[in-house]
């Protein structure tokens, strides 16, 4: 249950007693939603907000409390409640219609009695969403080296991924990296190099050298992790093989096992769509390249070297793809609908969506390790070869497309957004 605040507005011909005879059943409805009733003054705490319009007049005092709000939290889209008596309705209309004027998002929702089940359901599932927007400027998003020197589409200002989406970027030097490493004796990757061995299908060419390597990266990462107090990480990681000999691939994959999104290349745009697809859906994303694509069975192959083995129905301990070096992942998913998605645009401000089936794993030896192929069933590939966002592409589990644009066109999209799905 997500909590949240709401404040009263009713006009000032309503004394005390008659404004609590007239929304006491409200209130116990919205409190047992998770609602805490605020006094006005505390308009700029830092948790979803719903104002409840219980009575016509007071059109000019919500746009004052909006107004304090939204210097507290810029952008939020305001979430007005009404009912059906005393010109509840018309005020809300009236209010949102100015506010819309200025620019604002929002929406009403309706109770038709303080045991609407259908409007309380609306209500619980907007303030989710309010939750998640909320949440995703709490993140703290390490970004660990630069972007790759090839993202020359998916490297957005730090200023502009706080701006748009809301975490808080943390700019941080592989050496961080490096020197934990150096750090870790070897006895301290066993626990997890044995259980990762044991539950392989097959270890082909890392050594155990090179295994002990991919952990060392992995519990070096943890290390950044906690000093930054990160919640989310993108790892500029070719400069591992490069310098090291090794790869983050397996560190990754064990990171977003344990809940915490980490994203490869330091690819912030793709970091935030796994980050945003992890809090709304409470689920676990996968970043990977489109490698192949059919036009005319609309279908396309994802492939990469990592992958969070939670997603996966067996995995095998390969080298990395393209260096032969250190250790990938190669997993097979399961066959079933997903959503892909992309965020794009020089200030994110746009998103291609699509829903789909996995069809079937592959393995073929001129991709990266972990490659499934899926068939779009809303969205056609199409789309990207006249109008890609970007490279990498973030699939989710099941369909949820419709979930994913709602939210976004509330809380994200502005007048010169595009949206594609």
């Amino acid at each position: 249950m997500e909590r949240f605040g709401f404040i009263l507005s009713a006009s000032v011909l309503h004394d005390d007693e008659r404004l609590n005879r007239l929304i006491a059943d409200y209130t116990e409805a919205l409190e047992q939603l998770g609602g805490e009733r605020w006094p006005d003054g505390q308009c700029n705490r830092p948790a979803p907000l719903l104002i409840f319009v219980v009575t016509g007049g007071t059109e000019q005092k919500i746009l004052r409390l909006w107004e304090r709000r939204q210097a507290a939290v810029p952008h939020e889209p305001v979430f007005l409640l009404a009912h059906p008596g005393h010109n509840s309705l018309p005020a809300a209309l009236e209010v949102l219609a100015r506010l819309r004027q200025d620019g604002a998002r929002g929406r009403i929702f309706i109770l038709n009695g303080p045991d609407d089940s259908q409007g309380l359901q609306h209500i619980a599932a907007a303030i989710h969403d309010l939750a998640v927007y909320h949440a995703l400027r709490q993140e703290r998003l390490g970004l660990i080296g630069a972007p790759s020197d090839w993202l020359v589409a998916s490297s957005p200002a730090p200023d502009i991924v706080r701006e748009r989406w809301g975490p808080e970027v943390l700019p941080i030097p592989l050496d961080e990296v490096y020197r934990a490493m150096r750090a870790i004796p070897p006895e301290a990757t066993t626990p997890l190099l044995d259980s990762l061995i044991s539950g392989a299908d097959e270890v082909r060419e890392p050594s155990r050298a090179a295994l002990q390597d991919g952990v060392r990266v992995y519990l070096a990462l943890k290390q950044v992790v906690k000093t930054h107090a990160l919640s989310a990480l993108t790892l500029r990681c070719f400069d591992l093989v490069l310098r090291l000999k090794t790869t983050g691939c397996l560190a990754l994959a064990q990171l977003n096992d344990e809940g915490l999104i980490a994203g490869c290349e330091g690819d912030l745009v793709s970091a935030v769509g796994m980050l945003w697809a992890a809090r709304l859906l409470d689920s676990r994303p996968w970043m990977a390249n489109p490698a192949r694509l059919d036009e005319v069975r609309n279908t396309l192959w994802l492939a990469h070297c990592t992958v969070p083995r939670r997603l996966t129905q067996s995995y095998r301990l390969r080298s990395h793809f393209e260096s032969g070096l250190g250790v990938g992942v190669q997993g097979t998913l399961p066959t079933g609908s997903v959503t892909l998605l992309r965020i794009g645009g020089k200030e994110m401000e746009q998103l291609w969506l699509a829903e789909g089936e996995i069809l079937r794993t592959g393995d073929a030896a001129d991709l990266c390790r972990t490659q499934v192929e899926i068939r779009l069933s809303a969205g056609h590939i199409t789309e990207l070869l006249y109008a890609p966002l970007g490279n990498h592409l973030v699939l989710i589990a099941g369909h949820h497309a419709q979930q994913l644009a709602a939210w976004w066109e509330m809380m994200v999209s502005r007048a010169t957004t595009d949206a594609r799905s």
